[in-house]
């Protein structure tokens, strides 16, 4: 059995103590042991922080060569990253692909960014205005790399995109990255941090890696730092109000739950380009990673004349879905992670069945394809549908974090959709799904201030549509109030929250030699 160490110091180091234990979720067995007693909390954060000079000396385009090089390296072991997800993730080769493909892909993104930003290291922010008489008194704003650590704390069903998806942004910002992912899913991650040093791509101390708890990690973290937290919004809560993190204003970034909705318009006729794309979505979602995306689709609203046809479709689909042994080629849905959320998903099923009925699926008699049914993790796909909905049911106030869904009727009209998506109280991602402009306006803009992402399905972008569960690097993932109220990603974007933001004001010559571009350009 593998025992995963730590990468601090420039150096593996292996934890003391007790150890956690992981397991394979097919069958219940160990395959590794992390911990990370005994580490110096203080030091690794002190030896990060001075690994960062050597980040901050080199030029946007210099850290993207790293990012690139970062990026070809998950692609060049893309086989072997993909058997350990299938292992120690329960993932199907085709989950584990897209797990992997995400992280080499965001990645690439960000050296594609960098390559943009070329030869600076700072980076002018909007355009420069006249202060005085004259245009000689200018000011203006630019971002500077912070000379802290950003301490990431991922969440166990994305151990490779959730770890590339912030070190690129962190790393192209300039500031050296202490990532922890989630212990249970964390043999993918250890790989990934092991080939990256293998390969010499970082400086010592850019990427530092903790296999195991966090333990006294946060009581350490200064002004100059940041916190960016994947996982439970009640984790989230604790994050935030830690001491050091409130005596020091500390900036921090969570993502958190999410009840995305997926809305279909009443124009949308069975068989049509627009429903087929809308149904495949709504599937695909609850089934991909076992359900396991913070950006899945959880409830999913229909004109109350549709629902039957909807759950027709729906039914038709799920059923198809054959449950089981991960690294079977005939098998289209694995376990979930752990055991822990068998647990948790059933119980939260039983909770939505307080205002919802079960339409398809029974969570306790799943039908596999190989896996051990008692250690196995296993939740086949289940549908609900609830017939009265209202503010504050559980079904617009309790994420069940797995394969399942919830049909809500509505009444065909733009703002009883937009209502009911609102009760959901904020959402990294919601969809609507319709050609007619006017319903589709009144709904955007009837939820777009609580999501960080809106999608639009069209019969004129149905052969070519994005899935609303996937987070592209080029837009931003966050989303307000449930979600957690964080931003991340979305191109240049993204690198304001590892940066800066200072005005300065002066001799328009001078601020143009500060940073080496023309004041009246936010380029």
């Amino acid at each position: 059995m593998i025992e995963l160490d730590s990468y601090v110091f420039g150096s593996w180091v292996k934890g003391e103590g007790k150890k956690s234990v992981l397991v394979n979720p097919t069958n219940g067995e160990p395959v590794a042991t992390a911990s990370t007693e005994g580490l110096d909390f203080a030091k690794v954060m002190s030896f990060a922080r001075a690994a960062g000079a050597g980040l901050r000396s080199r030029t946007f385009r210099e850290r993207g060569e790293m990012l690139r090089a970062m990026s070809r390296s998950l692609h060049a072991h893309r086989d072997e990253l993909i058997g350990l997800a299938i292992v120690n993730g329960g993932n199907t080769r085709g989950d584990a692909k897209f797990d992997i493909d995400g992280a080499s892909g965001t990645l690439a993104a960000y050296a594609d960014l960098a390559a943009e930003l070329g030869d600076a290291r700072i980076l002018p922010d909007g355009d420069g205005v006249a202060l005085g008489r004259s245009a000689r008194l200018f000011g203006m704003h630019v971002l500077v790399p912070r000379e802290g650590v950003a301490v990431h704390i991922n969440a166990f069903n994305f151990p490779a995109w959730g770890l590339a998806e912030k070190a690129a942004v962190a790393i192209l910002a300039g500031v050296p990255v202490v990532t922890k992912p989630a212990t249970s899913t964390a043999l993918v991650s250890h790989r990934i941090v092991k080939l990256f040093v293998d390969a010499a791509i970082l400086p010592t101390g850019a990427l530092s890696f903790l296999a195991g708890s966090a333990g006294s990690l946060l009581d350490h973290v200064t002004g100059q730092d940041v916190l960016a937290f994947t996982g439970s919004s009640d984790t989230g809560v604790l994050l935030r109000s830690g001491k050091s993190a409130l005596a020091h204003s500390v900036r921090v970034n969570v993502e958190a739950d999410s009840l995305n909705a997926a809305v279909l318009g009443p124009d949308v006729d069975d068989g049509s380009d627009v429903m087929n794309l809308f149904i495949g979505d709504v599937a695909r979602d609850m089934t991909q990673k076992t359900g396991q995306k913070c950006t899945a689709i959880r409830r999913v609203y229909v004109p109350s004349e549709k629902v039957d046809a909807v759950l027709d479709r729906m039914k038709e689909r799920l059923a198809a879905v054959k449950v089981g042994d991960p690294s079977r080629e005939d098998v289209t849905m694995g376990p979930l992670a752990t055991p822990s959320q068998k647990r948790d998903v059933r119980a939260g099923i039983a909770r939505l069945e307080s205002c919802a009925t079960r339409v398809f699926g029974d969570p306790d008699r799943p039908e596999l394809l190989g896996g051990d049914p008692e250690k196995g993790a296993f939740i086949p796909p289940v549908l609900l549908l609830c017939q009265q909905p209202s503010a504050g049911d559980a079904v617009h106030s309790f994420e069940v974090f797995g394969p399942v869904a919830t049909v809500v009727p509505y009444d065909g009209t733009a703002g009883q959709a937009a209502e009911l998506v609102r009760a959901g109280l904020g959402g990294l991602v919601s969809s609507v799904y319709s050609d007619d402009k006017t319903f589709v306006r009144d709904v955007v803009l009837g939820i777009a201030p609580f999501h960080g992402r809106v999608t639009i399905g069209s019969s004129k972008v149905a052969a070519q549509a994005l899935p609303p569960g996937m987070v592209l690097p080029q837009l931003v993932h966050g989303g307000p109030g449930r979600a957690g109220g964080g931003e991340e990603l979305g191109g240049r974007r993204g690198l304001s929250f590892y940066m800066q933001r200072v005005a300065l004001q002066g001799d328009r010559a001078l601020l143009e030699a500060i940073t080496g571009s023309p004041t009246a350009k936010g380029q």
